[in-house]
């Protein structure tokens, strides 16, 4: 099995997970058209990643940390939380949610 492979299984394995915490916790889900101005060879392209949209009451929650409760928990499966990209606040992407190596 490819490294690919076993990555794009675990997030389709795991990622639904994630979803169903959300609801748990309150949060309403959805997810943003996909686009094509990702990163060069982003986790999107290949089955390994997905943004998501949140909100609670009737808000919709942008800010990267609005999305750490998930992010913690989808880090506890094994994945990769966007927040932690980068260390300027315009750079963490906190709707993001991969799998495998870390950025």
């Amino acid at each position: 099995m490819s490294k690919l492979g076993n990555d794009q299984r675990n997030f389709a394995k795991y990622f639904p997970l994630l979803i169903m915490y959300a609801h748990l916790k309150g949060y309403k889900v959805t997810f943003p058209k996909e686009h094509t101005n990702h990163i060069d060879n982003s986790y999107h392209f290949d089955g390994r990643a997905k943004d998501i949209n949140l909100f609670k009451g009737g808000k919709f929650l942008r800010e990267t940390k609005d999305h750490l409760p998930l992010g913690l928990f989808w880090e506890f499966l094994g994945g990769t939380w966007g927040g932690r990209f980068g260390i300027a606040e315009e750079d963490k992407d906190g709707n993001h949610d991969s799998w495998g190596e870390k950025r």
